[in-house]
């Protein structure tokens, strides 16, 4: 299984990015997708999940309203469209699969995830 994650950069606070993850390697109709970030000196945290099939979503409170998860099934792509950025918001952010039914925000029961992508928002 390969992921493989881009669309990172600099962008000013109140800007937008999209984050793009190419999945490929697994039959992905039985599995889910999910972003998670880290800062510097800080833990990994959850962002958002979508189920390939189906599409049902769930986010981090901290990004609901501003983020919004979608997948492309014929691409086997999930975006982040990243809206309203804020200097919080600068982390390293990282795409992962996971099995239907393991818990969607703990970084365990996610088994494979790209290299991640830098997001850099200045005040």
């Amino acid at each position: 299984v390969q992921l493989q994650a881009s669309g990172g950069g600099l962008v000013q606070a109140g800007g937008s990015l999209r984050l793009s993850c190419a999945a490929s390697g697994r039959t992905f109709s039985s599995y889910a997708m999910g972003w998670f970030r880290q800062a510097p000196g800080k833990e990994r945290e959850f962002v958002a999940t979508i189920r390939w099939s189906g599409g049902s979503t769930y986010y981090a409170d901290s990004v609901k309203g501003r983020f919004t998860i979608s997948r492309d099934n014929a691409k086997n792509t999930v975006y982040l469209q990243m809206n309203s950025l804020k200097p919080e918001d600068t982390a390293v952010y990282y795409c992962a699969t996971r099995p239907y039914g393991l818990g969607y925000d703990v970084p365990s029961s996610y088994d494979y995830w790209g290299q991640g992508t830098l997001v850099t928002v200045s005040s």
